[in-house]
């Protein structure tokens, strides 16, 4: 960052991952942030590091330590930082993670596979955000052998108790004794949205696991283990993103 020029103020509080831009400048606006001890309200200020700034009275420093984060989580964990009901959370696998970083969308319960998290608030959301079309790959093992017309069906986009889905790429895989492995990739973001598109066209997941997320894939990386993004991933992402 240039010190003279300084970042944007709201530019720095969306990276600490707190909100999305037009978060922090609703932030503003309601007077809760304070810059040097001043509640500012104006939109586009600029800060340095040499500027205290707070959010609702929590201190924060203008280049945060930012953190791309690619776990593999099992089944049988919460896609939160916290649960109320003390049952596990993806928070616990990141054994020596010391920022705080959060899921970039979300993993049922039930479901394995890749799970990006961070404290980038602008990447997330723009991740997260319908209008990028980011892609979400899904191994899915489904009970029973499924029919072409389903298969179609989900390619067609169905109808859920939120509105129809967009259109689905899918592929059918193979044949197993427990049933069928079918590939889905879907840019929408509805909970339970994959489980509830196979119930839809008169089927059941058995299993479910995301395979992909943009660039994203979980090469070898073992169940509930993780790693940090290469830069030419980062990099890579940021342009699906449209981050420049």
């Amino acid at each position: 960052m240039d010190e003279n020029q300084g970042e944007k103020l709201q530019k720095v509080i969306a990276a600490h991952g707190l909100t999305s831009r037009r978060g922090a400048e609703a932030l503003i606006r309601a007077g809760k942030v304070t810059v040097n001890g001043q509640v500012v309200t104006e939109q586009g200020l600029r800060v340095t590091s040499r500027d205290e700034i707070r959010v609702n009275g929590e201190l924060l420093s203008v280049k945060p330590s930012l953190r791309y984060i690619l776990l593999h989580k099992p089944a049988g964990w919460i896609t939160s930082m916290a649960d109320e009901k003390g049952r596990r959370t993806v928070c616990d696998l990141l054994t020596d993670v010391p920022e705080r970083v959060y899921p970039v969308g979300r993993l049922d319960y039930d479901t394995s596979g890749l799970l990006l998290l961070t404290n980038d608030g602008e990447l997330a959301n723009r991740l997260t955000h319908p209008s990028h079309n980011v892609e979400k790959n899904y191994s899915v093992l489904i009970k029973g052998k499924i029919s072409n017309e389903a298969i179609k069906k989900l390619r067609d986009g169905v109808e859920l108790s939120d509105g129809q889905t967009s259109p689905a790429k899918v592929r059918r895989l193979r044949e197993k004794e427990q049933g069928s492995i079918i590939e889905i990739t879907i840019h929408e973001g509805r909970n339970r949205q994959i489980r509830r598109m196979v119930d839809a066209v008169g089927y059941e997941v058995i299993h479910l696991k995301r395979i992909a997320l943009a660039n994203l894939n979980l090469t070898d990386l073992p169940l509930g283990k993780y790693r940090d993004l290469t830069d030419k991933e980062l990099a890579l992402l940021k342009q699906i993103a449209g981050i420049r």
